[in-house]
């Protein structure tokens, strides 16, 4: 049993990390082959081929304040008819990784970067995911763009996807362009001393505000979620912080859904198979029913991602300090999500809470390895040469995605409730209210409402669902295996 008394909080969680990972088949660590080919590597800047020249527009990047790791830029464009043009640089991580390298091996084996509050996992080496691939101020960068046209309504008209060569003209963050943009502060310096990026990022924000609004008209979800992060003082955690959801996040979110349907649509039109992000109609629907007629909202008795949303809405407006929670139950009803394999021709699940048929991840290629094997075949398409991928290998890869983001989920959740487990350990016998989040055969469980902190419920479980609001005593923690628990009061 780990003593967390006098011990750095970070050492401990950081151990808890790897000891997490090794377990789950995750590779903590690059070995000395993979650290080796960083040697020949270097950042492609020549212009051959079709390759655009677009250094000159207004690129920035919008991302946490602490990220290193930049996948994205945006600019935007108004044009005469009052539709918009919007484009999304991706970072060319394919043009330093090639297929079958060792450091694409390492990718390939976890799938996915592991963020903990203690450490960050990264899939590729730091000196390619935080420099030689990343999307860094003032730095040209080759990349593959996404380049559509959005109606004054929000609705993505038409797209295509080419290379590009890029330079970012700004690095900011989420916090700092979210309370500028909702009037709480001034135009942030890194945006003022760059002429007319100001103008492009109210554009940016405005049209992002649009395709929203133009996505829920067609069914697609609108979630509110509460995060708490551990906050550190040196090595010791300090307390756990509440994320923020702003405007600016909205203006990312929107622009990288609209990139991957357009990446997904032009496989589609290059009869190439996709690698797909899918959810599923959710197995607990009833449940979902339940819990919108005990607002008054009847559902109907199949899965209807329309009504759904019409009934969350609703909600929102009715009860917007308890919608968080009333997401939260939505959520963890639907499902997690999963990746499959489009084949042309064949029909495919499609996202039930994007209400959308044709869905791809290739908007992060430096830390999802999904997105690294769509940008392979985007390439491909557009050179006009073979699938670069066998079918069997293309399905088995998506299995192996999912099984290893699954992995590495389940080893962020473990870390953060140690985590919390820390903050927790000295309140035992302490009464929260809470909101019900799991309920299953293996278990029930948990959120209390401040801070955000989930748990199973040991004693007291019988008869309780997922939405249910409970009051609940904390009777135990366990640092070591990230377990929270309480009983009903």
């Amino acid at each position: 049993m780990i003593q967390s008394d006098n011990r750095s909080h970070r050492a401990i969680l950081r151990e808890l990390a790897r000891k997490a990972m090794i377990s789950r088949g995750l590779q903590p660590d690059f070995t000395p082959q993979a650290l080796a080919e960083l040697d020949n590597l270097h950042p492609d800047t020549v212009l051959t081929g079709k390759v655009r020249d677009q250094r000159y527009m207004l690129w920035c990047s919008i991302d946490n304040h602490d990220s290193r790791d930049l996948d994205q830029l945006t600019v935007a464009e108004a044009l005469p008819d009052g539709s918009s043009r919007l484009l999304v640089a991706i970072a060319d991580v394919d043009a330093l990784v090639s297929k079958g390298t060792v450091i694409d091996e390492h990718a390939m084996q976890n799938t996915t970067s592991v963020y903990t509050s203690a450490e960050i996992f990264p899939m590729l080496p730091e000196r390619l995911s935080t420099d030689l691939t990343s999307l860094n101020y003032h730095c040209e960068r080759m990349t593959l763009v996404v380049d559509m046209n959005i109606s004054r309504d929000g609705e993505l008209l038409k797209s295509e996807v080419y290379r590009s060569l890029v330079r970012s003209r700004a690095k900011l963050d989420y916090a700092t362009v979210g309370a500028w943009i909702e009037g709480a502060e001034l135009v942030p310096p890194e945006v003022a001393r760059v002429q007319g990026l100001s103008e492009n990022i109210r554009l940016q924000d405005r049209l992002a505000i649009l395709m929203k609004k133009f996505r829920h008209g067609l069914g697609a979800l609108d979630f509110e979620t509460r995060e708490s992060t551990p906050v550190f003082d040196g090595d010791m955690i300090l307390e756990l912080r509440e994320t923020q959801r702003n405007r600016a996040r909205d203006i990312i979110e929107e622009f990288m859904i609209s990139a991957n349907e357009a990446t997904a649509a032009f496989l589609a039109d290059k009869n190439f198979p996709t690698f797909r992000r899918i959810v599923k109609n959710p197995k607990r629907w009833s449940r979902i029913v339940e819990i919108a007629a005990e607002h008054d909202t009847k559902l109907p008795e199949e899965p209807d991602s329309k009504a759904l949303q019409d009934f969350m809405a609703q909600q929102k407006a009715k009860d917007p300090e308890n919608f968080a929670d009333l997401s939260l139950s939505i959520i963890k009803l639907l499902g997690p999500g999963e990746y499959a394999i489009g084949f042309p021709g064949e029909p495919s699940e499609g996202h039930f809470g994007l209400a959308v048929k044709n869905y791809s991840h290739s908007t992060a290629p430096n830390r999802r390895y999904p997105d690294l094997i769509t940008h392979r075949l985007l390439k491909n398409a557009m050179a006009g040469k073979e699938v670069p991928y066998a079918h069997e290998e293309l399905e088995s890869l998506a299995l192996h995605c999912t099984q290893k983001e699954d992995d590495a989920k389940k080893v962020e959740r473990q870390v953060s409730k140690s985590a919390a487990a820390l903050v927790l350990e000295h309140h035992i016998g302490e009464q929260y209210d809470a909101i019900v989040t799991g309920a299953a055969d293996k278990g029930t469980w948990v959120r209390i409402q401040h801070p955000h902190i989930e748990g199973r419920v040991i004693h007291g479980a019988e008869g309780i669902d997922v939405g249910h609001r409970i009051r609940v005593e904390l009777i135990a923690t366990d640092v070591e295996n990230g377990y929270i628990d309480f009983k009903k009061v």
